[in-house]
């Protein structure tokens, strides 16, 4: 079953066109892994996609619901409702954490399942703890954000956006903030996630990594998918001149 499906999406600002035109499916279970120079638009494809930002042209289709199409130069989005109940489809982990710093640990991951899905307080907490033992942090519920390291502040993010009960989750370069050790423990987890099946879409710079958990690997670079397909073929044998480029150039790192 598609969860995702993303066709024409197009984004400017001002003078400088991000997007240029982006078609992209994600299918239920899949582990999507995007790749590409800085500049190349990822981040900004996600936050399209997570509705962060507003595309300029195109459609975005959540699990069969259209949450946004293009018609006569404009984005035509879904009725209040239906979009709030697309937007609960996924969940999305930043670079950055985003945790709220006046509240303990526990709290960050029980305030939105109770407030906003209006869901029993005790049932979120016992599933809140069970996300937390989960992670390793159990032992850390009623401690604050800047009593943590930077591997378990994203820890703690990704059992947040978990707590929601999405049916996928976004990653925007989720260890890009970390130390190399620290980035290990993210992974591990992220690798977890997908042994589980968790329909993921990770803007990385992990080569590695995305080659041994993903389904499939987009390398975008310009504001244009340049190449997809499966981890054997874009990252050991690109056909693209630029993805060859792009890869040689990680491996100098």
């Amino acid at each position: 079953m598609e969860l995702l499906e993303i066709t024409g999406l197009k984004k400017s600002f001002g003078e400088l066109e991000v997007l240029k035109g982006i078609d992209l499916s994600v299918n239920e279970k899949e582990v999507v892994s995007i790749l590409g120079p800085s500049g190349s638009g990822k981040s900004t494809f996600l936050r399209c996609i997570s509705m962060l930002e507003h595309p300029d042209e195109g459609k975005m289709v959540y699990c069969g619901k259209e949450a946004a199409h293009s018609e006569g130069g404009k984005m035509i989005y879904a009725p209040k409702n239906e979009l709030k109940e697309i937007k609960s489809s996924f969940g999305l982990v930043f670079q950055s954490f985003n945790l709220f710093p006046h509240y303990s640990v526990l709290k960050n991951l029980t305030d939105a399942p109770i407030h906003v899905q209006k869901r029993s307080k005790n049932e979120v907490k016992k599933e809140a703890m069970a996300l937390l033992e989960k992670m390793g942090l159990s032992d850390k519920a009623e401690q604050y954000p800047y009593q943590l390291s930077g591997g378990q502040q994203q820890r703690v993010a990704i059992a947040r956006a978990l707590a929601m009960k999405p049916k996928m989750l976004f990653f925007d370069e989720p260890t890009s903030a970390l130390d190399p050790e620290l980035t290990a423990e993210i992974l591990k987890v992220l690798r977890g996630l997908a042994d589980e099946h968790m329909t993921m879409v990770i803007v990385t710079h992990e080569i590695g990594f995305a080659k041994s958990v993903s389904d499939k690997v987009v390398f975008m670079d310009g504001g244009v998918i340049v190449e997809q397909g499966a981890p054997a073929d874009v990252i050991d044998n690109p056909k693209n001149e630029r993805t060859r480029a792009f890869l040689k150039k990680m491996e100098e790192k």
